[in-house]
């Protein structure tokens, strides 16, 4: 019989919209404008065309400003970076999201970097790494400020704590990582190469995992009454983790949907909205 407490992001997630709509609507009181968030898509990959008419309209129930900008398949580096860099000069825009992946000819590092610090609400700037990793002022990476947004809702104790990370990108794993550290939790990554996983997680109190691999966690490799973070997000609304049997197992878990994924969008907007209080400022 399952006994793990579902950490559902839905509630969690509107809780963080309605109040960056209230922001918002401060804002464009105050100033005569909604904050704005413009979204760059390279390519037409229908998953990411779907992503960002869902970002979209999350927007505009947010009362900010959607801004799409459409590159064709055929952009190169350069023209990406200039698209992005005219964009971090626009005092108009207050956020701005690329769409990921970009095509194979783009350098996605290269346009990451071009957005302004200022402006890089959706944490995926090497400066906003380093703000997370020295516990500095900055945006972070959407998804790692969910994960830690529902883990102190959840009243999560991770001081002291021993934390697995499985998976390394640089806008999840890595940041992911730093942000449990800051919260003084003890921090293990694990990834493709790291030897009998099962029994580095048999360690965890807590366990992140963005493998990217549908129901690579299996029940018996976690701690009983570890607390489990599903960031994966697979074709047919699977997670990284085979939910029955870590529910079995674990005493927290965050269900695939309705977990980590509302949250990522509610703090991408949260984010808009601080940007823009801060550019006003």
């Amino acid at each position: 019989m399952a006994h793990a407490r579902l950490m559902s992001g839905n509630e969690l997630a509107k809780q963080t919209v309605d109040d960056a709509a209230n922001r918002a609507a401060v804002f464009e009181r105050e100033t005569g404008r909604c904050p704005c968030l413009a979204t760059v898509l390279i390519g037409d990959d229908p998953a990411s065309e779907t992503y960002v008419r869902m970002k979209q309209n999350r927007c505009r129930q947010a009362g900010i400003e959607s801004r799409s900008v459409r590159l064709p398949a055929t952009t190169t580096t350069g023209e990406a970076v200039e698209c992005i860099t005219t964009l971090s000069g626009d005092s108009g825009v207050d956020g701005i999201l690329v769409q990921h992946p970009v095509p194979p000819q783009v350098d996605e590092r290269a346009v990451f970097e071009a957005i302004a610090p200022s402006k890089d609400v959706d944490g995926v700037t090497m400066y906003s790494f380093a703000a997370m990793a020295f516990g500095e002022p900055g945006f972070v990476s959407c998804t790692p400020g969910g994960i830690m947004r529902l883990l102190d809702a959840y009243d999560v104790e991770l001081a002291g704590t021993h934390a697995v990370v499985i998976g390394r990108s640089p806008i999840l794993g890595k940041p992911v990582g730093m942000l449990l550290l800051a919260q003084h939790a003890t921090v293990t990554y694990c990834h493709s190469r790291t030897v009998d996983l099962p029994s580095v997680l048999r360690e965890a109190d807590l366990v992140v995992a963005a493998v990217g691999t549908p129901e690579f966690v299996r029940g018996d490799w976690l701690k009983p009454g570890a607390v489990v973070v599903d960031a994966g997000y697979n074709p047919g609304n699977i997670g990284d983790v085979h939910f029955a049997e870590a529910a079995e197992t674990a005493s927290l878990l965050t269900p695939v949907p309705g977990g980590i994924g509302p949250m990522t969008i509610a703090v991408l907007l949260s984010q808009t909205v601080e940007a823009a209080g801060r550019h006003r400022s």
